[in-house]
């Protein structure tokens, strides 16, 4: 049976599943110098480095790149759809942007999905299905569709971790790419980065500086991430600024400020009239899990199946059996690589194909949307 755990919410606490806080995360497994041991001889390259299980968080990456599209209090995307203007259009593109920042555990790492895992949810007329089309590096790809509102939302991450002493730092490769059919308009996004700081204060940040641009009206905004700095004494590691601005003129038409958590604000340039950008608790809050619509649809290797054995072992706290089901996952990985190898084939994705002319990662299917899917999350 899949295991289906609650989203990630805007306060990350110990009594989610699998969670914790700092101060939890770190006296469960004997303070920030075990966490610090994990890491020894491993050099700045994490790419390879495989979570113990009582770390891990009960869901797979997949799954937290699934949530940020399916998992909304308010359907953005819909309204960034309906809207009249370009310009509405836009603010609600960057209304999502923002809604896209959610706040992980500390201490806690999802589970890196295996070669050709799959998850596959639907909420209302918005189909989503993600697939891991590369191991190493390790590359998710999402594409999602609205028939009914038009629009098309197409991603691939690469995250990329590396240690530098007194943390992790994790930066997200790729594109993020929403196409409004009925408007002729594309707008594209960049993702900020996540660290993990252990020394001297514990905690997580979003951090640097994003993009979303519209190239068909000129319109672009810049979103910078600030975090706290080394010693995560002063400030909050969730405020967010920038502007926005027309790429034609050069004239900067909003400032933007605010926390992702909390509000986020605008203030027009040419009147100095300030006015509510985003609302977290409105847009993200009270975040509610895909349930099982048809169990008999559901692939064997969609995520909540593929790791199934893991999240229950974790959430019944019975780590060793936890640790023999990731296990079996791992090994079962390594006989088909080797299966593989001895007879000359070579794997592919089953519905992605990297583009040589862009290097992007693409729906083989372009003429057809994302069917409807055997988990479903009920609409708010």
């Amino acid at each position: 049976m899949p295991v289906l755990t609650p989203p990630l919410q805007l306060e990350a606490s110990d009594s989610s599943p699998g969670g914790d806080d700092a101060k939890s995360a770190t006296s469960r497994i004997g303070g920030i110098g075990r966490y610090l041991d994990l890491f020894k001889g491993m050099g700045a390259d994490l790419s390879r480095f495989q979570v113990p299980v009582h770390l891990n968080f009960p869901k797979s990456q997949l799954q937290l790149y699934g949530e940020m599209v399916y998992c909304f209090t308010q359907d953005i995307l819909s309204q960034c759809a309906d809207a009249a203007t370009p310009m509405d259009r836009f603010l609600h593109a960057l209304r999502w942007h923002i809604s896209a920042t959610r706040q992980p555990h500390f201490g806690k790492a999802p589970y890196n999905p295996i070669l050709g895992e799959t998850h596959h949810a639907s909420v209302g007329d918005l189909n989503v299905l993600l697939e891991q089309v590369s191991h190493h590096p390790p590359v998710s790809a999402l594409y999602a569709t609205n028939e009914k509102k038009g629009f098309q939302l197409r991603f691939w991450h690469h995250a990329s971790p590396r240690f530098y002493g007194s943390g992790v730092d994790i930066t997200i490769q790729g594109r993020r790419l929403l196409k409004l059919a009925r408007h002729g308009e594309s707008y594209e996004m960049t993702s900020p980065k996540l660290g993990f700081r252990f020394l001297p204060v514990p905690g997580t940040d979003w951090s640097g500086s994003t993009t979303v641009s519209c190239a068909e009206t000129g319109l672009k905004a810049t979103v910078v991430y600030k975090n706290k700095g080394f010693f995560g004494l002063h400030g909050s590691s969730r405020r967010i600024g920038g502007k926005v601005w027309d790429t034609n003129t050069g004239n900067t038409l909003y400032e933007i400020h605010g926390n992702w958590d909390q509000f986020v604000y605008l203030k027009e340039s040419s009147s100095g009239t300030t006015s509510t950008l985003y609302d977290a608790r409105a847009v993200v809050g009270k975040l509610r899990p895909p349930q099982v619509k048809n169990l008999n649809a559901i692939s064997p290797m969609e995520s909540t199946l593929v790791w199934s054995g893991v999240s229950e072992g974790i959430l019944t706290r019975e780590v060793d059996k936890a640790r023999a089901a990731k296990l079996c996952v791992e090994e079962s990985q390594r006989a088909l690589r080797k299966e593989r190898q001895a007879l000359g084939i070579k794997w592919s994705p089953k519905f992605f194909t990297l583009s040589a002319e862009t290097g992007d990662w693409e729906w083989q299917h372009p003429e057809q949307p994302v069917p409807p899917a055997p988990l479903v999350v009920p609409l708010p």
